[in-house]
């Protein structure tokens, strides 16, 4: 069986997963993921990407608790035609006073309507080190995403 995943479901689902975000909620996190989730980030942060639900819950919990952090989506673009959505956030670290703006890319799971993978983009400088600034551990090659230049 699956589940219809219309541009409607797929906004709801993403608001529901940052209203449980801002409220620090790991029951209400947990449920808007399969169990296998990943959700990937740029290089820079520690034990990325997180992969599971129950990881990815704990880790916003700990941001709720530790950071002082909300999040507000400024925009977002559902799929007509595949079960994926882009959106815009800004992550307001109000313990430190700071922001971070970036884009996510979600992707849903057909067969129950939730999130299955989340790929995070942040608006910071490339890191100069790395030939290539992409998420860590992505399989860029197994998606087939050009590995060169054209």
């Amino acid at each position: 069986m699956t589940v219809a995943i219309t541009p409607q479901h797929m906004e709801a689902e993403i608001r529901r997963y940052f209203a449980a975000c801002n409220a620090g909620d790991y029951d209400a996190l947990v449920s808007c993921f399969t169990a296998d989730a990943v959700h990937y980030f740029p290089p820079g942060l520690p034990e990325v990407p997180w992969r599971s639900a129950d990881v990815i819950a704990r880790k916003w919990v700990w941001c709720v608790e530790n950071l002082g952090s909300q999040w507000s989506i400024e925009k977002i673009l559902c799929s007509s035609t595949a079960p994926e959505a882009v959106i815009e956030w800004t992550h307001w670290k109000r313990k430190a006073g700071t922001a971070l703006r970036g884009d996510e890319w979600y992707v849903f799971d057909t067969a129950t309507g939730l999130i299955k993978e989340i790929r995070a983009y942040y608006a910071s400088p490339a890191d100069s080190s790395v030939p290539i600034a992409e998420l860590v551990g992505f399989d860029y090659a197994g998606r087939g995403y050009r590995l060169t230049a054209p």
